[in-house]
């Protein structure tokens, strides 16, 4: 079946992803946790021409299953620097009580609720499944948020089922018409479109603007290794401009086609995507302020806690990255 296809890509690592082109030993091991979507683009971009090593990095990038492995992952030091859901990070210090802070923003999520083709409305999810990938953090709460304002709450009006990242998300969709909905990203949001699910909608266009990706590390790393946080911020920020810029949509699109084995259409579309800034990645991969305050109001109506903005931030390291940038 077409889907398998899509799926596949999420569970691809390729060998070409992990090379660099400059001797090992003269450089820095950065281990990069991250979720394989079109948001990957500056990994791929950045490891093929050879941004990161220019840097002095070797950056290992491994793909995980779901986000508390992730969460786990860098509690235990296995990883040094997340990309993914800020909620994540918000998770880990409120609730594991681990000394997280994040360092990047990144984008605005591409996320996007699918449900199968005969639901016509949130109300219509009643009695039914929703798919995420971890029950308490990031995208499941944006969708709990929406269905309460149809009326639904999760647990007594409909059954939240944790599935894994997007890959899976969209194979559970797929799969079983027992599974409704869920929350998807590009390039899966796209794939769902043409396996023939229906949209319910773009979520900052139903909730408004929200911070979902960035970057967070351990703090006691980011203290005992900040020139290499520096230096790394600075490599992703110049293979996000590699990745965007209009005289390179060849060659991305080309990446998005092999590392995450899309068809072309589905490639051109989901660059297009996450170049809008409003949707996809913001400038620099800078941190929306705006979006971020309601990424906090959001877990705490949902999730409880406080808003407290700085507390989680360190913006320090970015902020001498992009002065890196400019020497």
């Amino acid at each position: 079946m077409v889907f398998r296809s899509f799926v596949a890509a999420g569970l691809l690592l390729t060998t070409g992803l992990l090379a660099v082109q400059a001797d090992a030993n003269e450089q820095t091991v950065v281990r990069v946790n991250t979720f394989p979507t079109a948001r990957s683009l500056p990994f791929f971009a950045g490891l093929a021409k050879g941004v990161f090593a220019k840097h002095g990095l070797k950056v290992e990038v491994v793909y995980t299953e779901n986000s508390r492995q992730q969460r786990e992952g860098l509690a235990a030091g296995k990883t040094d620097v997340v990309h993914s859901a800020l909620d994540n990070a918000i998770a880990m210090i409120e609730v594991a009580k681990r000394d997280v802070v994040i360092v990047a923003g990144g984008d605005s999520g591409t996320n996007e609720f699918y449900v199968q083709p005969e639901i016509k409305s949130f109300a219509d999810m009643r009695g039914r499944i929703l798919v995420v990938d971890a029950p308490d953090t990031a995208y499941a709460l944006l969708a709990k948020k929406i269905l309460a304002q149809h009326g639904l709450k999760a647990g007594v009006d409909y059954t939240v089922k944790p599935i894994g990242r997007g890959s899976m998300r969209l194979q559970a969709l797929a799969e079983s018409k027992e599974n409704a909905g869920g929350v998807l990203n590009l390039p899966y949001s796209l794939q769902a479109e043409k396996l023939g699910l229906r949209s319910l909608g773009r979520m900052v266009d139903l909730l408004g603007p929200y911070q979902a990706g960035g970057a967070f590390v351990m703090r006691p790393w980011a203290l005992a290794n900040g020139e290499t946080l520096e230096r790394y911020l600075a490599a992703y920020v110049e293979s996000l401009r590699w990745a965007l810029d209009p005289a390179n949509k060849s060659e991305a699109v080309a990446l998005l086609v092999a590392q995450l084995k899309l068809p072309q259409d589905v490639a051109e579309r989901s660059l297009a995507l996450i170049a809008d800034p409003s949707f996809g990645f913001a400038p620099d991969a800078k941190l929306n302020p705006e979006g971020f305050r309601n990424m906090l109001v959001l877990r705490t109506e949902v999730e409880g806690g406080t808003v407290t903005p700085e507390r989680y931030l360190d913006l320090g390291y970015y902020e001498r990255a992009l002065a890196r940038l400019s020497r």
